[in-house]
Parts: C-alpha cells; sequence; structure tokens
C-alpha cells in the first residue's frame, strides 16, 4: 500500500520499545497516528510470543479502529485489525488479544480477563469524541459501585492500574505519570498555515498521516 512504513523504520520503531522495556507505561505523542498505531501494534504483537497471555487493544471508538484497520501503515497490522474487528478476540499463537472500546459497554470481554493473564495493552485515542460522558459515569458509578467521580481517563487509569505495560497513541502534550517517547524518523509537521486561516470544526485530525 502507498504510504506504507518502511520495514526498516518500522523495526526500529518496534526495537525502541523495546528498548524501553523497562518503562511500564509509555505514550506515543506524535502527529502520526497511523503510524504510531502500526509500531505499538507490532510491538504488542513481538511481546506476546515472548510473554504469552491476554493483550488488550482498546480504541476510542469502532470508528477509529475501523480506520485504523485500514490505514495502519503495514499489511500485518491491518490483516490482523481487520480479523479482530469481529468477534473481538483473537488467538495468535500462545495469546489473545482482545478489542474494546473507551465505551463502558463494550467492556465485557476484558472485565472476565483475569488480571494475572493481562500482559499488555494498547490504547488510542483520536481526536472526535469526549471519552466519557454524564452516562458512562453513572452507568459505571451502578456497575462497579463507585462513590466518586471518576477521571474522563478512566479508560486509560483502569488499564494501567491492571496491566504490567500500556503503550498510549494520543496527540495529547503529556499524561500523568505516563513517560513519552518520540521517534527521531517522524519528522514534526510545519506549521503551514497562515494568519487568519480558520481551521473548520470538522476537520479530522486522525487522517493526518496521509
Amino acid at each position: 500500500m502507498a504510504g506504507d512504513l518502511e520495514k526498516p523504520l518500522l523495526y526500529e520503531g518496534v526495537k525502541a520499545l523495546v528498548d524501553h522495556e523497562h518503562v511500564p507505561h509509555l505514550h506515543l505523542n506524535q502527529q502520526k497516528l497511523f503510524t504510531l498505531f502500526s509500531i505499538g501494534f507490532q510491538y504488542l504483537l513481538f511481546r506476546s510470543t515472548k510473554n504469552p497471555g491476554a493483550y488488550i487493544i482498546r480504541i476510542e471508538n469502532s470508528y477509529l479502529a475501523d480506520k485504523l484497520a485500514k490505514k495502519s501503515k503495514d499489511n500485518s497490522t491491518r490483516k490482523f485489525m481487520n480479523s479482530l474487528l469481529l468477534p473481538r478476540k483473537l488467538k495468535y499463537e500462545k495469546s489473545f488479544f482482545y478489542l474494546d472500546f473507551f465505551h463502558l459497554g463494550s467492556w465485557n470481554l476484558t472485565n472476565d480477563i483475569p488480571q494475572d493473564k493481562i500482559r499488555g495493552a494498547l490504547i488510542v485515542k483520536g481526536t472526535s469524541t469526549t471519552p466519557l460522558n454524564e452516562h458512562d459515569y453513572s452507568v459505571i458509578k451502578s456497575d462497579f459501585g463507585f462513590s466518586e467521580d471518576l477521571p474522563n481517563n478512566f479508560y486509560l487509569t483502569s488499564l494501567i492500574d491492571h496491566s504490567p505495560k500500556t503503550i498510549t497513541v494520543s496527540i495529547e502534550d503529556a499524561i500523568d505519570g505516563v513517560q513519552t517517547l518520540q521517534f527521531p524518523f517522524i519528522k514534526k509537521e510545519k506549521d503551514r498555515l497562515a494568519k487568519g486561516v480558520t481551521i473548520a470544526s470538522d476537520l479530522d485530525l486522525d487522517d493526518i498521516d496521509n
């Protein structure tokens, strides 16, 4: 596919994550969503062969998951994601991969995974929706018995609390308690906007890889 990440660069990205194996939680925040997802996913796939168990892919919503299955920057990631979209559970060698979304109603599979079986997670946040709304809060409080308000990034903190390794792909500047990692081969986008130019409100930043 035109625009795919060259294999040496994909290898370089995965190797950088392997070199940071000692860091339990990493944040990839460069403006190349589909490239970063490919690197993070391939790292998780490699990790699963060395440390079998359960691996969780948590994506903001099903729309973004479908885009990742079509636009990730290497063919094997696209094929795997297309197979994982339904039924959201897939065996790979001695490991299982699970797909859920930020919406609490999609956590039925992952909530049943024993914590001692979870080996890693990849979290992908786009830019189009509010991760948790008031309805989600009420569902969480009711189903899980929480008495206090939960953070907007509960979709992330819940995994950090239960997974020994997490990779978060998000264009946020920083996430408290999570170390940022950037790849030198991903160049920063130059600001091409002149003064007075207004960005359309429906601009989809998830397509910035194209």
